[in-house]
């Protein structure tokens, strides 16, 4: 049980080091870890109740326009140069539980430092772990499995767009015998998408991963609560397909839409051309894993989120609504599609004051 002093304890060791991340200064932050564990404080608990709580934080304030990419990029090095401290102060004795777990990011998953959490939790309780870090294709993985003998993988993915990787990821690791925990944003708050892929465990947190782990690795097969006729049958549709093959023509056919329907757009310079046409891209991509788990809440709650930061940014949200008006022009013959871009816009319209009239696509 957590006391006062404890939480108190916490609190200040949170406000240091996110005094020193967003300070850029990589000494302090590492003095901030290692003078707290030279004073008793637990190496888990640093891990996850001090570092990672910093790291939501820089998350939540580079989304609210607090800080810069640049900035999130640095606090985050930072972190994990840290972690890469912390780990080597504390002694590593040998593995005591006879088991060997695979950590990696799924493909084109470039958010490694909830993996890397999750592995030093891991080493931290016993366990032998190979941490293979970021983007990993699954060809290597599975290679790796096959030379390491590894008892289960942990897959990390924190980008939604992500799950047709970690989907191909899963199916292969299990095809070789090997079990897969995943966790990450990107399965989801309730795990729903891992169910979805058919993972063996999804886990909220590396609290609860070393806990499935510890409890016994069961043999590779769908996770509890998905009823054998469920899955990815709504794929045989081919929206999926077509939008992702498509994803080109369709950016350069919504960007035409906006030039010739924005007159704001006649002022908009090279740069501010190329942002929007990649904006564009990420909302065609996101409207593609959403087609993939057939999901409109996925691909609602991109666009909130999206509206959320263009508000940060004191860019109108409804400047969202014209490239959601032409892709909707463009996938008309879409039904699944058409109702996640309905929903997605009804969503803008309940969201946006009267007065926020488009202006755009986005900034």
């Amino acid at each position: 049980m957590t006391t006062t002093t404890d939480t108190t304890r916490l609190d200040a060791l949170r406000g240091d080091l996110w005094d020193a991340v967003t300070g850029q200064d990589e000494y302090r932050a590492a003095d901030t870890v290692l003078t707290a564990l030279d004073a008793g404080v637990p190496a888990e608990t640093v891990l996850l109740d001090v570092i990672a709580p910093v790291q939501a934080r820089v998350g939540r304030a580079w989304q609210a326009d607090r800080m810069t990419v640049a900035q999130e990029h640095a606090a985050t090095a930072i972190a994990e140069r840290v972690i890469a401290a912390l780990a080597h102060r504390r002694a590593r004795g040998p593995a005591t539980r006879g088991g060997r777990i695979t950590v990696a990011c799924v493909d084109q998953e470039w958010h490694a430092l909830p993996a890397r959490l999750l592995a030093e939790v891991l080493t931290l309780r016993g366990w032998q772990v190979d941490f293979l870090g970021a983007q990993v294709p699954t060809p290597h993985l599975v290679t790796h499995l096959h030379n390491t003998g590894a008892d289960a993988v942990a897959l990390s993915s924190s980008i939604a767009t992500r799950l047709p990787a970690a989907h191909a990821a899963i199916t292969a690791c299990q095809a070789v015998g090997v079990p897969v925990l995943v966790g990450g944003a990107a399965f989801g708050p309730d795990g729903r998408y891992a169910r979805l892929l058919g993972a063996d465990a999804w886990a909220p947190d590396a609290r609860a991963a070393a806990r499935w782990l510890a409890d016994g690795i069961p043999a590779p097969g769908p996770m509890p609560g998905r009823p054998e006729s469920e899955g990815l049958a709504h794929l045989t549709d081919q929206e999926y397909t077509l939008v992702v093959r498509g994803r080109a023509r369709l950016v350069r056919m919504v960007l035409a839409h906006l030039e010739r329907s924005v007159p704001a757009m006649a002022e908009y310079s090279a740069p501010q051309r190329e942002r929007t046409a990649e904006d564009i891209a990420h909302i065609v991509e996101f409207l593609g894993v959403a087609l993939y788990t057939d999901s409109d809440d996925l691909f609602t709650d991109f666009i909130r989120w999206t509206a959320a930061v263009l508000t940060a940014r004191r860019v109108p949200a409804r400047s969202l609504r014209p490239a959601l008006d032409a892709l909707a022009a463009e996938l008309k013959d879409f039904p699944r599609a058409t109702r996640m871009l309905d929903r997605a816009r009804l969503h803008l319209d309940d969201a946006a004051p009267a007065t926020d009239q488009p202006s755009g696509a986005s900034a």
